[in-house]
């Protein structure tokens, strides 16, 4: 065997270069010949003498060379070997099907296995399954993070093709194979993961506290205790930052700066910001109880942006109601709290001021574009007839958006349409608004402040001038970059909000009676016939309408239900499940109906009336979505619960649409909300 092998490269010329010496040699002898024959024969003999000697020591001496240099290379193989089965690395070497076949003591003491272990590699890792393996497709190498026994580590697959080393073999018909192994290193990353988590937590954040009814809270308290209550609350909010390590600082009377570590959010967050309950514990003798809005900005790339996310939060909490916490990151925000009723504001100094403004963005165009939400409601309908009076009244031409006119709403319109006192294009469609669009025209939007589910959501893209009117509260997705904004959750509709500012644009503001119905109307329905969500500004602004020739029978003739529709809302009414001994959840099958989600939002409303009942889920299936109607009296905030499935609202009145889901899996969606929600203590 040993025969049969043939030396090559730098070592066989090294071993030979004698013999080319010799060769050298002959032609040096051939020349002293031809110069003298007696000197030839003498340099002839040497020749003789040194190739005798050279071959001798050639073929002595290269079966001792090649028996070194095999017990080198067997050496050098078993050192090489003991140097993996010792390396520190946990490694081992998989088949192409994942059975590990060799490991190394390292990876035998991380799985605490012994030599020998002859199992898939997903027994060990159940998350490496065979498809997550490099394969013949072409991935040469995979990476992933598992968890094992409480350590982090990465593991680095890589193939190791046996095609070469197979047709260099003399044993295996290589045709067509192609065999490889895979090579599995371990990387333990758990001290690198923790020393990473604990810089993570030390990193600051920023928050920002709002007093929410500062005033209201002192004027029901006698004025020589309005100090104690200014500094029991003080106190409140320091010792309770302080107590999580952050420091407070007061920046108004009703205005904290907080400094805390991202930690300390955490341990907020699993509190559920209990700070919100109490605070509202603290009672000199005031009749209202104190609320506050906390906002927090974290994981920003500078602390300057922390800052910023924690002012975007706080005016989300204070959008949305008050008496809650956001949480705001680069990718997500994060909503606490909100469970309790908004407080009216008695004074309407705002209403005043944001009538103004908007007076002055009207004027300052040509042209304003009216427009609420998809498949508007009363509400919707009835305050944008409003804003287009107040731009009739300035002398501006005005229009509404409305593509497809609900059953609700069409008595509403049929008022306006081939009315000589109305232009032709009064109410025009999202194509005809798209092409009046422009820089001299403004855009006012009602009841909504979520831009994907306005009547036109590219309209907002080609007007400048953007004015937002709504009292639902904000969600995570808002128009941004409006002119001027007015949201106003406590608001019981934004019709009301709407007839407060007729008051204020125009001095002695005549309105016709047919928009005064609208109007009217408006307040009526979102209020449920002035039961839910009323105030006193409610009243005033119903009393305001009355005046200007709302009429409460015209009003009450206009919506009623046809045949129809009552018994499509007994009908849900009657198979409502009472799940959890306090929600009712049924479902409305008004397919034949024009619109059944108006239909199943009364019905919703209806189950309210049942003893016992927190709270009303009705759904309906119409245009291949899942419409979800939700209401509550005052114990549950349906609110939070629609926001969890996509949808949003008020605390009593909300809803959500669900796409790619039938009604029965829509169910499970809700209930599985519901156990997670109550589970959890949001609800």
């Amino acid at each position: 065997m040993k025969k049969r092998i043939r030396l090559k490269g730098r070592i066989r010329t090294y071993i030979q270069f004698t013999l080319y010496l010799g060769l050298l040699l002959l032609a040096i002898d051939a020349a002293v010949f031809m110069l003298d024959f007696r000197a030839g024969l003498l340099t002839f003999g040497f020749t003789i003498f040194y190739f005798a000697i050279t071959l001798t020591l050639y073929f002595y001496n290269k079966p001792i060379i090649m028996n070194e240099l095999i017990s080198f290379a067997t050496e050098y193989g078993q050192i090489q070997r003991k140097l993996l089965r010792d390396l520190e690395l946990p490694y081992a070497l998989l088949d192409d099907s994942g059975k590990v076949i060799w490991t190394n003591i390292a990876f035998e003491n991380v799985v605490h296995q012994p030599k020998g272990y002859n199992k898939s590699i997903t027994s060990l890792f159940p998350t490496i399954t065979r498809d997550r393996l490099p394969d013949d497709s072409g991935v040469d190498e995979a990476q992933y993070e598992l968890e094992y026994e409480g350590c982090e580590y990465v593991a680095k697959f890589r193939k190791i093709s046996l095609k070469e080393m197979a047709e260099h073999s003399d044993m295996i018909d290589a045709e067509g194979y192609n065999g490889y192994l895979i090579a599995v290193y371990l990387f333990d990353e758990t001290a690198l993961h923790i020393a990473l988590q604990e810089v993570d937590d030390q990193s600051l954040t920023v928050g920002m506290i709002y007093l929410d009814n500062y005033e209201e809270a002192l004027e029901s308290v006698e004025e020589v205790r309005r100090s104690l209550l200014i500094a029991l609350i003080d106190r409140k909010v320091n010792k309770y930052i302080a107590s999580l390590d952050g420091i407070s600082k007061k920046l108004e009377k009703d205005k904290y700066l907080v400094i805390m570590r991202k930690k300390a959010v955490a341990q907020l967050q699993e509190s559920r910001f209990d700070l919100l309950e109490e605070v509202k514990t603290v009672n000199i003798g005031n009749e209202m109880a104190v609320t506050i809005s906390i906002g927090i900005g974290l994981d920003g790339l500078t602390y300057a942006q922390n800052y910023e996310f924690a002012r975007t939060a706080i005016d989300l909490a204070l959008g949305r109601g008050g008496d809650q916490a956001v949480i705001k990151t680069p990718e997500s925000i994060t909503y606490y709290g909100g469970k309790s009723q908004q407080v009216e504001k008695n004074t309407r100094v705002k209403a005043r001021v944001k009538a103004h403004a908007l007076r002055e963005i009207i004027t300052g165009k040509d042209r304003v574009i009216v427009m609420g939400h998809r498949m508007p409601d009363v509400d919707s309908f009835g305050s944008a007839v409003g804003i287009y009076r107040i731009a009739q009244t300035l002398g501006r031409k005005a229009h509404i958006v409305l593509n497809e006119a609900t059953t609700s709403v069409q008595p509403l319109v049929e008022l306006f349409k081939n009315n000589p006192e109305y232009d032709e294009d009064m109410i025009i469609t999202s194509q005809q608004a798209i092409d009046m669009a422009g820089s001299n025209t403004v855009l006012v939007v009602v009841d909504v402040n979520k831009p994907s589910i306005t009547e036109c959501p590219d309209l907002l893209r080609f007007c400048k001038s953007v004015v937002v009117l709504d009292h639902h509260r904000q969600g995570t997705e808002t128009i941004e970059n409006a002119t001027l904004s007015y949201v106003e959750p406590y608001a019981s509709s934004a019709c009301e909000m709407v007839s407060e500012i007729l008051q204020y644009t125009y001095d002695n503001i005549k309105i016709r009676t047919e928009e005064a119905d609208c109007m009217y109307s408006g307040i009526m329905i979102d209020t449920n016939n002035f039961m839910t969500k009323t105030g006193v500004r409610t009243f005033e602004a119903a009393a305001f309408l009355r005046r200007n020739g709302a009429d409460v029978t015209r009003v009450r003739k206009l919506f009623r239900e046809d045949a129809a529709e009552y018994k499509a809302k007994a009908d849900a009414v009657s198979q409502a499940e009472i799940y959890k001994q306090f929600f009712a959840i049924s479902l409305c099958t008004a397919e034949d109906l024009p619109s059944p989600t108006i239909i199943g939002a009364q019905a919703a409303n209806e189950l309210l009336n049942i003893k016992g009942i927190k709270a009303s889920f009705v759904l309906t299936d119409y245009q291949g979505k899942i419409y979800v109607s939700a209401r509550s009296i005052d114990e549950v905030n349906v609110q939070i619960i629609m926001e969890r499935m996509g949808g949003g609202g008020h605390m009593n009145t909300a809803a959500c649409q669900m796409e790619g889901v039938g009604l029965v899996e829509a169910i499970g969606v809700l209930k599985h909300t519901i156990d997670d929600m109550l589970e959890s203590g949001e609800i």
